[in-house]
């Protein structure tokens, strides 16, 4: 799965193709898994040509890639839209596990690719985590500097907290009709700044 990437289109409109190819692939391989999901289904989504999929994309696999790609910069770049507004580490942490919940219950069939990529393209679910893990470690770090947190192993709480995240939007947004992101949240975020000593 290491191919180079097609080139990017330079229109418009090739560029409001190459998207509507993606959102049909997301809402496709989301619901019938990557193996099941074909390129013509694809397509037939998109309400495209098959041809015009290879205009765009080498295969499958690369479409499946940046998808998982496209999920981790949409969850970092909406948790540090809310982030930038935290007055410090522990209200930062709520802001982000909120945020990531959002991505999860918005983006349903795009949080299942990223799942399915553990088998799939085992390498991209690698780095999608592996590259919020050193972000996220990075941060900590930052505040323990600044005082906001104490100190300690920065990778490993960051993988923990990351862990935390995974595991809620799994129970209560995924396996909930109605998601009550705010309670999760307010009650994950106590767990995290007080933990559970009495």
């Amino acid at each position: 799965m290491n191919k180079p990437a097609s080139a990017q289109p330079k229109t418009k409109r090739g560029v409001e193709r190459r998207a509507k190819i993606l959102a049909a692939a997301e809402q496709v391989i989301g619901e019938k898994g990557f193996v099941a999901a074909s390129i013509a289904d694809i397509t037939r989504a998109a309400e495209t040509a098959l041809g015009t999929f290879y205009i765009y994309f080498s295969s499958k696999d690369e479409v499946f890639r940046e998808l998982v790609q496209d999920m981790g910069h949409a969850t970092r770049s909406q948790a540090a839209e809310r982030i930038a507004g935290a007055a410090n580490r522990l209200e930062a942490e709520r802001a982000g596990l909120e945020a990531y919940l959002i991505v999860v219950r918005d983006r349903p069939m795009q949080y299942r690719i990223v799942e399915e990529a553990r088998f799939v393209d085992p390498e991209a679910y690698r780095d999608y985590y592996m590259a919020f893990g050193q972000a996220y470690a990075e941060q900590l770090e930052q505040a323990v500097q600044k005082g906001e947190i104490s100190a300690g192993d920065a990778e490993v709480r960051a993988w923990a907290l990351m862990g935390i995240a995974k595991t809620l939007g799994e129970r209560f947004v995924l396996w909930q009709e109605e998601a009550d992101i705010d309670r999760v949240v307010a009650e994950a975020h106590r767990f995290i700044c007080e933990g559970l000593a009495p």
